[in-house]
């Protein structure tokens, strides 16, 4: 475990960064680059922690950047627009964060000596619509030119080279993880397991696209945090693309609602709606890389992370978290 370390962490306030904060603030100091469009920092109480610093900033602002990266050892690269709807909403802001962000992190981090490691989060979605057992060295296969649904993938996927280009080209010590369904207590914004929890313990209709077959791995949140402090710790990372997921904790979504409303005893009716747009059918990820290199391998199975989720929203909801 790290310690002693500055971290920089940008859009360290979602739900991701948060979790990677709470775990790393007690012996590192931990600063945060965020707009605060979700603010799980604080909400957690991290906010006002004596080991985080939050600084109020937008990646796309290169300024702001190279002063958060200024006297960092490590960088953990989060910040970007996240949710289906947000991106379809938002196709030319999720591509401009997710490209000048990165750019701008990866030549502030560049231009600074003692960098350690730079973690560029990369996202699933890279594989396209059909992602069974995918490798990292798998082929990627986004939709078509056009199609807001692949704006983020695409510009995803352009700062993994990115990255990868620049420990190549500047021996910049990079890593990439894709992350694949990321859920559990503190989640914020949009996601499958946020809003079917909540909408079960308040007794509301679950709303599930077209059949509610489309196939899902669940990560629960302890296990990829610590997935990233490996790839923090692993000499063995720099270079490498992560795939970090459980494909132990495969459900389709029908099956993801079935299983919520049970372990929460809700009585919460499952709604069926038309959803026209493209979706990401089946995403199950192969991890023997992360396994090998980095020692990886996920802990929490699906039934006992929903549990600790769902007990956590129902605390949430009673004004007790």
């Amino acid at each position: 475990m790290l310690e002693g370390a500055h971290v920089l962490i940008t859009g360290g306030a979602g739900f991701i960064g948060t979790a990677l904060t709470a775990r790393l603030a007690e012996h590192n100091h931990i600063r945060v680059l965020d707009i605060l469009r979700r603010n799980a920092l604080s909400k957690a109480g991290l906010d006002h922690h004596p080991n985080v610093e939050l600084v109020v900033g937008d990646v796309r602002d290169m300024t702001a950047v190279r002063r958060a990266v200024t006297g960092c050892d490590y960088v953990v690269h989060m910040a970007s627009i996240a949710g289906v709807d947000t991106v379809l909403k938002n196709p030319v802001m999720t591509m401009e964060i997710s490209l000048e962000g990165t750019m701008n992190v990866l030549r502030a981090a560049n231009d600074c000596s003692g960098i350690k490691r730079v973690i560029d989060f990369s996202t699933s979605e890279v594989f396209g619509t059909y992602a069974f057992r995918v490798r990292e060295a798998d082929v990627t296969s986004l939709g078509a030119v056009g199609e807001a649904r692949w704006t983020y993938a695409v510009s995803k996927l352009a700062t993994e080279h990115l990255a990868h280009n620049y420990f190549k080209q500047f021996s910049l010590p990079t890593v990439s993880i894709r992350p694949f369904n990321i859920y559990g207590p503190g989640q914020v914004g949009e996601g499958a397991v946020h809003a079917f929890v909540v909408r079960a313990l308040q007794g509301e209709k679950i709303q599930i696209h077209n059949e509610g077959d489309q196939i899902r791995s669940w990560c629960y949140i302890d296990d990829i945090v610590d997935a990233i402090i490996l790839a923090l710790e692993r000499e063995e990372a720099v270079g490498e693309s992560f795939n970090i997921g459980n494909p132990r904790s495969t459900v389709t979504i029908y099956q993801l609602a079935q299983l919520i409303l049970r372990l929460s005893e809700s009585k919460s009716a499952i709604e069926f709606i038309d959803w026209d747009f493209p979706d990401v059918e089946l995403r199950i990820p192969d991890v023997k890389k992360a396994e090998e290199l980095l020692g990886f391998r996920a802990q929490i199975e699906l039934e006992p992370g929903l549990l600790d989720t769902i007990d956590w929203y129902r605390r949430k909801l009673n004004g007790e978290a």
